[in-house]
């Protein structure tokens, strides 16, 4: 029996045909970037491919790495194996990964989302034989709604905090999450600011030639009065810090599709709670492994189990691929992988790949397990993370 043309073993996804795998966890010689959060990207292997719009961003969160880049749909051919990169819609620069070889089509999606959120590259189905998808969002209760009501939302919820004396502070991702929020608020309303981690990814998007809107460094120096008419991004990990504290009375809101399961919003003390994912949601996953045409689809993170039988009784030859995969919506990780920095974005001391993941983790909570179709292990992963608290949607 002939090996597969992708396979999953203890380093990530790797072609043996190719000899190079795509997002490896652990340090290979050469290295398929699906996109940079630190979950798909990390530090360690000896080359790196991704999308040219990640250049800067990798640079910046993995330090002086070798790395090639390519823009979408250019092929390459590494040991007689093409690869292209495909919009995956997820974050600027986030990439589907194509690989063919003999007549052969696998693609990887890396993380994804459908809906065009007006700044990354949007998502496209690639026809293949086999696909190997996400499934964070796999549960039927995940629906999101039009990204413009969720930006309706924040920008009413802006302008009546502004009214009532208080300082607006909203929390999201500092890679992806940050850049939407940013492009799709109602800047007549007053300025942005953001934290230094925030604000160091975008200039460095700013240098890959991304256009962002304005937007000015939180710091100690910076004008309180001015900036209670503003309002402030921040990632998860600055939620109850002396840096946020120091901006009350502020009200400050989750950006998260987490933010779906009731309770959650109460759960992180947040103000307000805006249903806003990268990630396809149900209808979303469904819909994009119709498109491409595929018969094998393997799971790599999320509601594996319980979506993989639901792909199996609809007729695809669907399995569960256990990964390392579901870092920024899942695990909750750091923004940085590879440097601890201070509010101001400013570099305080390296740490190795190993130690920082093993720090500053932070929970998902979830609410109690739904019963369409979890197994037991899902059901207790979920019981036990429900109640444990701390951590940011």
């Amino acid at each position: 029996m002939s090996r597969p043309l992708l396979e999953f073993n203890e380093k990530g996804i790797f072609c043996s045909a190719g000899n190079f795998y795509i997002d490896p966890w652990r340090p290979v010689k050469y290295a398929v970037i699906t996109h940079a959060h630190s979950d798909h990207a990390k530090w360690g292997h000896q080359k790196y491919l991704a999308h040219k719009l990640s250049h800067e961003v990798l640079k910046y969160r993995l330090g002086n790495i070798d790395l090639e880049i390519i823009d979408y749909n250019e092929p390459i051919h590494i040991n007689g194996v093409t690869i292209s990169l495909h919009p995956a819609g997820h974050i600027i620069g986030s990439a589907q990964i194509r690989v063919e070889y003999k007549g052969e089509v696998w693609v990887v999606s890396g993380d994804y989302k459908v809906e065009d959120d007006g700044i990354s590259t949007p998502f496209e189905p690639v026809k293949c034989h086999s696909f190997i998808s996400e499934c964070t969002f796999g549960m039927p209760v995940y629906k999101w709604r039009p990204q413009q009501e969720i930006f309706d939302g924040i920008n009413n919820w802006w302008r009546l905090n502004v009214e009532e004396g208080k300082t607006t502070v909203i929390v999201g991702y500092s890679l992806g999450k940050a850049q939407r929020i940013l492009q799709g608020l109602d800047l007549s309303i007053g300025n942005v600011y953001t934290h230094g981690v925030i604000e160091n990814t975008n200039e460095a998007l700013r240098r890959d030639g991304v256009k962002l809107n304005p937007t000015q460094r939180a710091t100690f120096e910076s004008n309180k009065d001015e900036m209670r008419k503003g309002l402030i991004i921040c990632p998860p990990s600055s939620v109850g810090t002396p840096w946020m504290r120091k901006f009350y009375p502020y009200s400050f809101g989750y950006c998260s599709g987490w933010m779906a399961l009731r309770g959650a919003k109460r759960r992180r003390a947040a103000d307000r709670g805006f249903v806003l994912s990268d990630h396809a949601d149900w209808g979303g996953l469904v819909q994009s492994i119709k498109a491409t045409g595929c018969e094998t689809v393997y799971l790599t993170h999320g509601y594996t189990a319980s979506f993989s039988r639901y792909l199996c009784d609809i007729g695809y030859d669907a399995h569960e691929a256990h990964t390392l995969y579901g870092g920024d919506e899942i695990s909750e990780l750091d923004e940085n992988p590879v440097k601890l920095v201070n509010e101001y974005g400013e570099i305080i001391e390296p740490v190795d790949d190993a130690e920082k993941n093993s720090a500053d983790k932070e929970i998902i909570i979830l609410e109690k397990p739904s019963k369409i179709g979890l197994t037991d292990s899902e059901k207790a992963i979920a019981l036990k993370k429900a109640k444990r608290m701390g951590g940011a949607l």
